[in-house]
């Protein structure tokens, strides 16, 4: 299995074009933060058993700063450490108890996580979530998650009683509106995981990737009779650049007094980060950040990086 995806970011500096690498400063510097997805994905892929740095710390208490747990939950093709090598251990730093688990790939050693039934995710997730508010002792937990994992706890919310155990839904590049089947096969080739030519056939051990499709009943059925549910708070952050929820508006949730959509290009338009490095990108987790803790907001780094001198303010 070849892992090609030095993720747009290696492409990027040899190419010398401009990208946001300047992470929100850390309340402390306990876990190491890497922001470079190709890194971190490489990192974490072959091992998903193991927490991301940061994550699952059984002698987390949640604070009166931070009284919810934040669960962190992966998208399609990805699993809980290759995809949270970046947030876990930021939002640990900043005080948060976080927590990461395995859904969709058959088991939980299974490299590969995220393809199997969306209505499976959620029910994993229902279980997870009544695990950590038992273990913390927590009234709510936030839920940020990538791609499908911003979308599928909207199942949750509706249809599994999630609402009344969720403060607040935070999506990285999440799958609201659906995408196209070249989109969800472009993930998987740009993670090394398809080949162009059997993409395609590829998706039919995939059943997440066909609900995922525009129009799918799954998403029709999602969206029926309104996105978002009473008293939780849905933030979705997307870049113009994502190649694989396309178009890229797709991530966005219809307005709304509990609804923030944010553009990561229109606070920094140097940012050059795609589908699978948002969640890895600087600017997106400050936005993490700041949905999270809204009264004490962090700036929004934006830099250029050159490939030999780094990053120039």
């Amino acid at each position: 299995m070849r892992l090609h995806h030095s993720l747009a970011l290696a492409a990027t500096a040899v190419a010398g074009l401009l990208a946001a690498t300047a992470g929100p400063a850390a309340a402390a510097d306990d876990y190491p933060i890497d922001y470079h997805a190709s890194s971190g994905f490489v990192a974490g892929f072959t091992t998903p058993e193991q927490a991301p740095p940061g994550a699952d710390d059984p002698a987390c208490r949640p604070s009166a700063a931070h009284p919810d747990p934040v669960v962190l939950v992966h998208g399609t093709f990805e699993n809980r450490n290759d995809n949270w090598r970046a947030a876990a251990p930021l939002l640990a730093d900043h005080g948060y108890c976080v927590y990461t688990f395995n859904y969709g790939g058959g088991s939980d050693g299974a490299w590969i996580q995220g393809t199997g039934p969306i209505e499976d995710g959620a029910a994993a997730l229902a279980g997870f979530v009544d695990q950590v508010l038992a273990h913390t002792g927590a009234a709510k937990v936030d839920l940020v998650g990538h791609s499908q994992g911003g979308m599928m706890p909207r199942y949750y919310l509706k249809n599994l009683g999630g609402a009344a155990k969720v403060d607040q839904l935070i999506g990285l590049a999440p799958s609201n509106q659906g995408t196209t089947l070249d989109g969800l096969t472009a993930l998987g080739t740009q993670l090394g995981l398809l080949e162009p030519a059997n993409a395609f056939l590829s998706t039919v051990g995939c059943p997440a990737c066909v609900e995922q499709e525009i129009g799918s009943p799954f998403m029709t059925a999602l969206n029926a009779g309104g996105e978002t549910v009473p008293g939780v708070r849905y933030t979705v952050i997307a870049t113009v650049d994502d190649e694989v929820v396309t178009p890229y508006t797709n991530a966005f949730l219809p307005a709304g007094p509990d609804v923030t959509d944010i553009t990561v290009q229109d606070q920094c338009a140097l940012d050059a980060t795609e589908h699978v490095e948002i969640a890895y990108d600087p600017i997106a987790l400050t936005d993490v950040l700041n949905a999270l803790d809204p009264a004490h907001p962090q700036p929004i780094p934006c830099q250029v990086v050159l490939p030999i001198t780094g990053p120039l303010t």
